[in-house]
């Protein structure tokens, strides 16, 4: 994580607050946070660092290392990314439970249907029903008395 000599950038802060600016950088880069919400910003750093961002803006060197690090690794630090997939795994997880509620829905809504198909035809069979028995009743039994074969 250090600037090449070459490079041209020189701190303007001790050795020590560049010291601790980086300590708190490696902090940062390896999601172990002491300070702050642990997200790869500039403002976290000097936080982190327990500087003020005047004393970090000084350090050239080291913000070289941060923009270097930050271009090569991006800002998602590995909460931020183990965080990413717990939700992306949550939405696909969410997409399945809407479909299957969809077709549990749409099965409710042709039952519904049908029973209500059932229902108003037994209405109109004990409808029918009620008219025949209204009517004359015939017996099935025989008159008199039985006679044998």
């Amino acid at each position: 994580m250090t600037v090449p000599a070459d490079s041209g950038l020189e701190d303007q802060v001790s050795p020590k607050t560049a010291a601790v600016l980086r300590a708190a950088m490696t902090r940062l880069f390896e999601g172990r946070p002491q300070r702050t919400d642990g997200r790869l910003t500039k403002e976290n750093l000097y936080r982190e660092a327990q500087v003020s961002r005047a004393t970090m803006n000084r350090a050239h060197a080291v913000l070289a290392e941060w923009d270097a690090h930050l271009a090569a690794h991006g800002r998602v630090t590995p909460g931020e990314a183990k965080r990413d997939t717990a939700i992306a795994d949550l939405k696909k997880r969410l997409t399945a439970k809407t479909q299957e509620c969809t077709l549990l829905e749409n099965k409710l809504k042709a039952a519904h249907t049908a029973i209500a198909a059932l229902f108003h035809d037994n209405q109109a069979l004990r409808q029918q029903l009620d008219k025949n028995i209204s009517a004359t009743i015939t017996p099935i039994r025989p008159r008199g008395p039985r006679q044998r074969r």
